[in-house]
């Protein structure tokens, strides 16, 4: 393993670091705009028209070839699948990050994509390259679930949690810290 990191791969990791810093702005505004809209689902519906229209722009301006629909009928069932875990995060990071906070919410974020990652890497999934499991990963993967477990564990104060349906009463459920 080489320790000479290059100039390209160091924009990569720049740019996927600032990608990731994006990611709890994404949660803690949509959970705000989930209340303002009167529901978790109005806001994912938001912000997905939202990425929408930012994107055809891009596209528009960088003039990209318009979408070759030639082969549509071949594209294997789990390449859909984006859009589908895209509605998932979105929903699920506007319900949780006001009840987990952001930090708990995104370090769990965090944990659940590289355990996965390592399993699409090991085996190749999704018609990427395969990359081995070893040592040195199992151990990282390990570091970052032990930080999942301390960031919660050190997390100041009181996480309540509200339980219940149209049907009975909420009930809400504090857990001290």
């Amino acid at each position: 393993m080489s320790n000479h990191i290059s100039s390209n791969l160091f924009i990569f990791l720049t740019i996927a670091v600032i990608a990731g810093a994006l990611v709890p702005f994404q949660a803690g505004s949509n959970a705000f705009l989930g209340k303002a809209l009167g529901h978790p689902l109005w806001a994912t519906v938001v912000s997905l028209v939202v990425s929408l229209a930012i994107v055809l722009s891009v596209i528009v301006t960088m003039k990209v070839q318009p979408m070759n629909l030639t082969g549509i009928g071949n594209i294997p069932w789990w390449a859909w699948f984006g859009g589908v875990a895209g509605v998932i995060y979105i929903t699920a990071a506007l319900v949780l990050t006001p009840k987990l906070g952001a930090t708990t919410f995104i370090v769990c974020v965090i944990t659940g994509q590289v355990m996965v990652s390592l399993l699409i890497d090991h085996f190749g999934l999704l018609g990427l390259p395969v990359k081995e499991v070893n040592l040195g990963r199992i151990i990282g993967i390990t570091l970052i679930i032990s930080g999942m477990i301390m960031v919660q564990y050190f997390t100041s104060g009181k996480t309540t949690i509200a339980v219940g349906s149209k049907e009975q009463p909420t009930t809400s459920v504090v857990v001290n810290k």
